[in-house]
This record gives structure tokens, sequence and C-alpha cells, in this order.
């Protein structure tokens, strides 16, 4: 009698995924095979996206999430538990600018001198603790995967050093005291997880996607969706001796 064996499948979730460089890397994933789970807070919308996903052959399935209310996040977490019984990369996705679907030149709102703090609170809520509570929720399903990988999608704007330069690329920018800071700290963040989790075999890096075209600029961005997602892809299948701790754009590492 043959003994029938099993094939292993990849999971990947990928939030806020139902638009933008999320679903651009959800789909770059279910291209190379794996299942990726779009995470979205509009149901409708996700699914959407995910038939989307599908009907170009991919294995995906959209999964109600909001990464500021812990219940869903963990709901979602039971249910991967559930159904796959392991998760193999987490994109950490869902980011909020704070200043709506205005280009960076017009996020007047940003000023350090006159934020509404409330603002600036919504923006790490959803930036920084958001991506603290899934990857906390995610981490047992991540530990029973054989190459687990984090990818925390950042900015070039979170950069200190290309920040501070008076001359340099972002100098032209409005003052962000929501916004960048959020990235800022989410990269640091990415340093600290990546410490504790590297005795562990779980590589988690930060990613710069560039100035991509999405509704969170309204579409000022000149790189394509695709463009943007290939780094989120590439550190989401790294190998065994991949970096880990590290900020990487698709240019190669962007400095802290």
């Amino acid at each position: 009698m043959n003994e029938q064996t099993t094939t292993y499948q990849a999971v990947a979730l990928v939030t806020g995924a139902n638009k933008g460089i999320g679903r651009g890397a959800a789909e770059q994933l279910g291209a190379l095979g794996m299942t990726v789970l779009i995470g979205a807070r509009d149901a409708g919308r996700g699914e959407e996206a995910a038939a989307a996903l599908r009907a170009v052959g991919c294995d995906a399935h959209a999964v109600t999430l909001d990464v500021t209310d812990p219940a869903t996040v963990h709901d979602i977490a039971k249910l991967i538990g559930e159904r796959y019984g392991h998760l193999d990369v987490l994109i950490n996705n869902a980011g909020i600018t704070g200043s709506g679907q205005v280009s960076p030149d017009d996020a007047q709102d940003q000023i350090p001198s006159t934020v509404d703090v409330d603002m600036v609170r919504a923006v790490f809520e959803t930036n920084v603790f958001g991506v603290i509570t899934m990857t906390n929720a995610m981490l047992p399903l991540l530990q029973r995967s054989p190459a687990p990988r984090v990818v925390n999608v950042a900015s070039h704007a979170a950069s200190l050093t290309l920040n501070s330069d008076p001359d340099g690329p972002l100098s032209a920018l409005v003052p962000s005291a929501a916004y960048s800071p959020s990235k800022t700290a989410l990269t640091a963040l990415t340093v600290q997880y990546a410490n504790e989790l590297r005795k562990d075999g779980i590589l988690v890096n930060a990613v710069a996607p560039g100035y991509v075209a999405t509704d969170s600029n309204n579409h000022s961005g000149f790189l394509t969706v695709a463009q943007g997602a290939a780094i989120l892809v590439r550190l989401a299948t790294l190998g065994a001796d991949g970096p880990t701790a590290g900020f990487f754009a698709e240019e190669g590492p962007v400095p802290w």
C-alpha cells in the first residue's frame, strides 16, 4: 500500500492587502505558490481583492482584520491555526499617513509645531502598536514554520539619516510629526524583534517600498505597485542565511 505524502503549503498573511502595495505583494507571493491571506478592515473589499487574485491563479482568501482591534487580530490567529496550523510569512503592511489621501508635499497638518496630538496617536496606533499586536498574536503560528519571515513596511521617510540632511532627498518634504516618526519607531521595533527572535530562526526586517503611486499619496508616486511590492516579497522569501534586523529598499540597505 502506498503511503500518502502531504505537501507542505506555505501560508502568508498580508495586512492592509485589499489594495496598493499590500495587494501587490499578496499577488506576487501567490504567484510563487503560497496561500495568501488578504487582511482588510472592510470584508467586502477584502473579498473583492481575494477574488481578483484567485482569477489570476492565486490561492487567496480574505480575512477581516483591523490591526487596532486586538479581538479581531486574535480571532484571525485562531482561524489560521485551525485551518492551516502554521504561518510562514507575516507582512505588516497596514498603515495610515494621518493626513488622508494627499501628496506628502501637501501634508501641512503634520507640521510639528501645530500638529493635532490626537492625529499622532491615531497614526502610532496603526503603524506601531498595530504591528506589535499583529506580530505577538501570530508568533506561535510563525514558530511552527520551517522558514518564518516577518516584514514590516516602513518608508524612506523613517530614516533619521536622510531626514536630518538639509540637502538630502527628503529636504523638500513638509516636516512630519506623525507619519515619519511612526515609521522610524517601526524600524526600531523591527530591530528589537529581530534580536529576540533570531535564535528561533525568525528573520525580521523593515522595508522601504519607495515612492509608489497609491491612494495614501493621492497617486503622486512614480513607482508601480508591482515595483514597490518586489522588495517586500524578496524579504518575505529569504533563505536561512538571509539578513535580519535590517532596513532595505530595492536599491539596497537604507540608512537608519
